[in-house]
């Protein structure tokens, strides 16, 4: 009986050997040629995985997973394009993402960066051909041809994809282009009554936006607030504008003293709009600055997980900060 077992084990192991193996080593027909794959920098191995698997172009991604796991591979993942020509099998896959030699490197900028955290990723990315390193912004405004414009807010952030040797100002004429067209379209569906006389104001109400909030649902509601504010002329008080204007005496606290010294971005000791954008908004900031969601709520409050509470008056705005700020503090 225990013969026929150790037999029987035997088997079973030298069937999930052979079932390995024609996951992990036998090639796999493309379902185009050639196949791409993007990795963006928040890609996990996971994810991409799936997208494989669903395409049809590995057999079984957790195997690939454990594999990546049991590697490393997941760790050295650069991300860009990829592209496979002929059938390929999944060892070669996960080979060539390990390696981090994509076919079309990419650079991302992250929606709230500032224009300076999108010069240093520039900066940083070996295959481009650094042009404007050295340059002031208002060198790198007017080859935009935009002259005597701040460079703040005016580059849309997205993955930008390049081929080695491509210069750094190519990808900010990219970057640049990109958000004047989607400043545009949002400009042009504006929803009517909102207190923005131009473009521009909106993009700056946007970065507002952009910075107040991660979490796409509360957008449009801190778009109504500072809207609402605006409209019956009270200052906006917005944090982010107050730490942008404070650059790099910001340690981390604004404090009392911080939100009393006067700086043109300072929103609690001046009314109406900053002067320019205070960072680099996505398609969903600019969205909710020109559709804010009709309220009456003057106010809000974080209180976790991303999510914000909004009240019309004072006395629920003083509610929520003790339920949501000083409670977790105490």
């Amino acid at each position: 009986m225990r013969i026929l077992f150790v037999r029987f084990l035997a088997a079973m192991l030298a069937a999930a050997a052979l079932w390995l193996a024609w996951v992990v080593v036998v090639p796999v027909s493309l379902p185009a040629t050639p196949y791409n794959v993007t990795v963006g920098p928040n890609r996990t191995l996971s994810q991409v995985a799936r997208v494989l698997e669903n395409d049809g172009v590995i057999r079984n991604r957790w195997v690939m997973v454990a594999l990546s796991r049991m590697t490393g591979a997941d760790r050295k993942v650069k991300a860009g394009l990829y592209e496979f020509s002929s059938p390929v099998a999944m060892w070669e896959i996960l080979k060539r993402l390990a390696e981090g030699s994509p076919d079309q490197p990419s650079v991302t900028v992250i929606e709230g960066w500032t224009f300076r955290q999108f010069r240093q990723a520039l900066a940083r990315e070996r295959g481009l051909e650094q042009v404007s390193a050295a340059w002031d912004e208002a060198r790198i405004m007017a080859e935009m041809g935009a002259t005597g414009q701040a460079a703040e807010g005016m580059f849309f952030p997205s993955t930008y994809f390049y081929t080695p040797g491509t210069s750094d100002i190519e990808v900010l004429r990219r970057a640049y282009r990109t958000m004047q067209q989607n400043l545009e379209s949002a400009w042009n569906s504006r929803q009517t009554g909102i207190p923005y006389g131009s473009p521009y104001e909106l993009l700056t109400m946007a970065s507002l936006i952009e910075k107040e909030t991660s979490k796409d649902s509360d957008r449009p509601m801190v778009s109504s607030v500072f809207a609402n504010r605006l409209k019956i002329g009270m200052r906006l008080q917005t944090d982010p504008s107050v730490i942008y204007g404070m650059g790099e005496r910001y340690q981390g606290r604004i404090g009392k003293e911080g939100l009393r010294r006067d700086t043109p971005y300072n929103t609690y000791t001046r009314g109406g709009l900053p002067p320019t954008p205070i960072s680099l908004p996505g398609m969903a900031a600019l969205q909710a600055a020109a559709h804010p969601v009709e309220s009456r709520a003057l106010y809000f409050v974080a209180k976790g997980k991303g999510e914000s509470h909004f009240s019309e008056t004072l006395d629920e705005h003083n509610a929520a900060v003790r339920q949501y700020i000083l409670k977790k503090g105490s």
